[in-house]
């Protein structure tokens, strides 16, 4: 009897320490935040329009994993899904399994390594083992040329590892054939009507215009489903909406260093030369469009997408007009990516090779 019950005892001490040497489910709180944008061009009728997402700079690092699609820098795509990366929380070591759905587009890019697919409805992106290691050495892939990657690092997340390869967060990007759920129509007065394509409360928006070296914002918050923003005044000066760029992303959820990691990414891209609607995407919309499932369920998980709508104002056509006509081509190169629609626009069929931006780096094959 002894003999039978020293067995057992042996049994169970052995199977608690073999729960203690792995990793296991984590205890609550188990946290996952993510952040990423939805880029759009607006249309006459308010519509997202085709154009090229992946024309622009390239400056992710070689060690990111890419689609061959990315090669064909001629996908066309209503939206670029830029930069979504994905936050974890664990009180102890844990193991997740993660996958994103994007049925209504394509991957580009990817990194830690994952399981990629294509088509509707099973197109996405899978980390089928996602290990949480909370405490662990930072010691992350860098290389020496800049790249607004490494901003996205600067949060007190939990480092992840997948197989071999650490990294503070997963990370995606795509190229997408849908429509935004936010309708952004440019009036004649440089105004813009907003409506929501769903019904849904529209939020927090932010219209902001950068035009020949001055800047200027409204932020707003619009309780219904429609509301016509006045043009801000260039006179006012008012600069970048940083501080309610901040608010807008921590009162959707994101922590003050996810917050702040995300500004950091993208201020140099937010605020461009031209015209654009920055609004919280609602989370709804976001489930929708990038289906998300982790196992084991995490307690709490924030998503918080923002939505930038390019809009093609009489100001902005006015300037591309004049500078094609001149051949001004620095004024040209701040449009960038979005020159090329914004020139159709503008009754420009086709623009004189000359005065086309520089074509984008490609040092990673």
């Amino acid at each position: 009897m002894r003999a039978r019950v020293f067995q057992l005892l042996l049994v169970a001490a052995t199977a608690a320490l073999a729960v203690a040497a792995s990793p296991q489910a984590p205890s609550a709180p188990f946290i996952v935040h993510e952040w990423g944008t939805f880029t759009s061009i607006a249309g006459a009728d308010g519509h997202a329009v085709p154009w090229v997402p992946l024309s622009g700079q390239q400056d992710l690092p070689c060690f990111v994993e890419r689609s061959p699609d990315n090669l064909k820098i001629s996908t066309v795509g209503t939206v670029r899904m830029e930069t979504p990366v994905l936050y974890f929380y664990s009180p102890r070591p844990a193991e997740a399994s993660v996958r994103v759905g994007f049925p209504q587009g394509l991957i580009t890019e990817w990194y830690p390594h994952a399981t990629v697919t294509r088509g509707n409805p099973d197109g996405g992106i899978a980390w089928p083992i996602v290990a949480v290691q909370p405490g662990a050495k930072e010691s992350f892939l860098t290389e020496s040329a800049p790249s607004h990657y490494y901003s996205a690092r600067h949060t007190d997340a939990d480092p992840v590892r997948v197989g071999a390869k650490p990294e503070k967060f997963l990370f995606y990007r795509g190229v997408g054939q849908f429509q935004p759920p936010v309708n952004a129509v440019a009036h004649d007065d440089g105004g813009v009507a907003v409506t929501s394509v769903h019904g849904r409360p529209i939020g927090s928006v932010i219209f902001f215009e950068s035009r020949h070296g001055t800047m200027t914002f409204s932020a707003q918050q619009i309780a219904g489903t429609r509301a016509v923003l006045p043009r801000p005044s260039l006179d006012d000066a008012s600069g970048t909406p940083m501080l309610e760029l901040k608010r807008m992303l921590m009162s959707s959820g994101l922590y003050d260093r996810e917050a702040q990691a995300m500004l950091d990414t993208w201020t140099d891209s937010w605020f461009e030369e031209g015209a654009r609607l920055l609004y919280v995407v609602p989370r709804e919309d976001v489930d929708q469009i990038l289906p998300l499932t982790i196992s084991p369920n995490p307690s709490t998980v924030a998503r918080v997408f923002v939505g930038r709508v390019e809009l093609m104002t009489p100001a902005t056509l006015h300037d591309v007009r004049a500078a094609i006509a001149s051949g001004d081509r620095a004024m040209l190169a701040r449009y960038g990516r979005f020159l090329q629609p914004i020139a159709e626009r503008a009754g420009v069929a086709k623009i004189p090779d000359n005065l086309l931006p520089a074509p984008s780096a490609t040092p990673c094959r």
